[in-house]
């Protein structure tokens, strides 16, 4: 209990850096999405998703990014989850930073630059999301969404879950008229390893003069 309550109070001396970290992290995964859009050769499947209500309804991406979060914060009711304040800033600032940047980017033709926005569209994503749940300061609402359902079911495989989450946005999304494409596999086979790489180089530990030294790992073992 006093390595829990140490490591807490760490992390609260490291507040202003975390703060700074969520808040870069979630622009710049806006500027991510944006990217992947304008290379057009296929979304994620939560994008799908948004463009195709993006298409439907005549509002901006980002808008629907925000209205879709908010919605999807409400379904944490039932399972008892507690946002942070990098949740609410989650639907919030992606939003926003996704339209800000698609109206600053150009919209190209040449295949070769769609290919590059693509490519720096995912690595910055993966980038992006190791900088804000390293902050440690609350999932984002399409994650705690997953884990909160997993929670209320103890013994599923979240990698199941967050399967089943995707596949479904994915379809409406499709249905909806979001763009799937060759952007949409390299997407899913890059981001997972891209997360394993960024999460824990970002990840905001406590600071060390406040862990015991019985706390800290062995550098033997």
């Amino acid at each position: 209990m006093a390595s829990e309550s140490n490591s807490s109070t760490g992390l609260r001396d490291r507040l202003p850096r975390r703060l700074v970290q969520l808040f870069v992290g979630l622009a710049l995964y806006g500027a991510s999405m944006a990217l992947m859009i304008e290379a057009a050769l296929g979304l994620d499947p939560w994008d799908v998703f948004h463009q195709g209500l993006a298409e439907r309804t005549g509002l901006s991406f980002g808008t629907i990014v925000i209205i879709v979060g908010a919605a999807v914060l409400l379904l944490w009711i039932p399972l008892r989850q507690k946002p942070g304040i990098g949740t609410v800033s989650n639907i919030v600032l992606i939003g926003l930073g996704v339209d800000l940047t698609l109206a600053l980017l150009p919209t190209p033709s040449a295949l070769a630059v769609r290919i590059t926005f693509l490519v720096l569209g995912i690595v910055l994503n993966g980038v992006a999301g190791g900088l804000y749940i390293g902050a440690r300061l609350g999932p984002g609402p399409r994650d705690g969404l997953m884990t909160g359902w997993v929670a209320r079911r103890p013994g599923r495989s979240i990698r199941l879950t967050r399967t089943v989450i995707e596949l479904s946005v994915l379809g409406v999304g499709v249905l909806l008229g979001g763009t799937v494409g060759v952007g949409t596999i390299a997407y899913a086979l890059l981001i997972g390893p891209l997360n394993h790489v960024f999460i824990p180089l970002f990840t905001v530990r406590p600071t060390a003069d406040r862990i015991p030294a019985t706390a800290l790992p062995d550098p033997a073992a």
